[in-house]
């Protein structure tokens, strides 16, 4: 005679609520009916998902306090969750749903806040002091030397549309890892022309933003990874991260330049220094473009 014995019940692993702060970027995807997502990326101080749309790009960093501030993202304060790529998540109704976590937003920071006007004679002034600093560190853009990027910075400069889009074209999705230095280079230029642009008044500037967010944004799914897809994306709207924002703080005078450009070059292997040579692109764009005007 065997004796048969019921198998236990399994017991449902408890999920951990918390609570973050959320940019304002992902409001409208968190306030949408909850959908399905998945882990693309997973490091100890962040973990990017990708949420299933048929619209642009939509990937959502949760990051802890140690990582950088992506314009996409939420900051929580404890722990990660342990998940690997491809792991199931879900986003809507309110809240992020990944591994054990649920998270909810319960406040928000904004990835574009408006500079205030700025003296375009301070930008004048700024322009060199970056240069000068840029050119001092030890931490180099990806692409220095391309013959793209060189185009780009003469485009932006002469409002040259032809220029601009073409030297684009080259420049999305160019480069390793999971933002190529190519996208990091154009989100500094879009940020810069779209806010310095507008806070010293040049409007051509800004007409430049709108193009270029344009040419950049058009199939970037398809031409680079998720994640610098949706940060593109991110960039043409004006949304960028707080180490970036810092150094727009620091060109318009808010703050202190140099230790908020000490930051941004420390990022990543050649990121932040990618974006820094986006920024001064755009910088010496809005300074040349407004003295043009005012030359008319």
């Amino acid at each position: 005679m065997t004796v048969g014995t019921r198998p236990r019940a399994q017991r449902a692993h408890a999920r951990t609520e918390a609570t973050g702060a959320a940019s304002t970027a992902l409001r409208r995807l968190l306030e949408s009916p909850r959908r399905p997502a998945r882990v693309l990326a997973a490091f100890p101080y962040g973990i990017y998902l990708e949420v299933r749309t048929e619209l642009e790009p939509q990937v959502i960093a949760v990051v802890t306090g140690s990582a950088v501030r992506l314009p996409n993202a939420m900051v929580v304060t404890g722990p990660l969750p342990q998940v690997t790529v491809g792991d199931e998540a879900y986003v809507g109704d309110g809240s992020i749903e990944v591994g054990r976590l649920g998270l909810r937003a319960h406040r928000w920071w904004n990835p574009a806040p408006p500079l205030g006007p700025v003296d375009p004679v301070r930008l004048s002034a700024s322009l060199p002091r970056m240069a000068a600093l840029c050119d001092r560190s030890a931490r180099r853009p990806g692409l220095e030397g391309n013959g793209a990027a060189s185009l780009l910075a003469e485009g932006c400069a002469e409002a040259s549309l032809l220029r601009v889009v073409t030297a684009a074209e080259q420049l999305v999705g160019l480069g390793p890892g999971l933002t190529p230095s190519g996208d990091d280079m154009l989100a500094g230029v879009l940020v810069a022309l779209r806010h310095l642009g507008a806070a010293a008044g040049v409007g051509r500037a800004v007409w430049l933003a709108d193009w270029l967010a344009a040419a950049v944004t058009f199939d970037a799914r398809g031409r680079t990874t998720p994640i610098s897809a949706a940060l593109l994306h991110c960039a043409a709207r004006g949304e960028a991260g707080g180490e970036v924002l810092a150094v727009l703080r620091g060109l318009a005078g808010r703050q202190e330049l140099e230790p908020a450009l000490h930051r941004l070059l420390q990022l990543g292997h050649t990121s932040g220094a990618d974006l820094a040579w986006g920024l001064r692109i755009g910088l010496a764009a809005v300074v040349s473009l407004g003295g043009r005007a005012g030359e008319h």
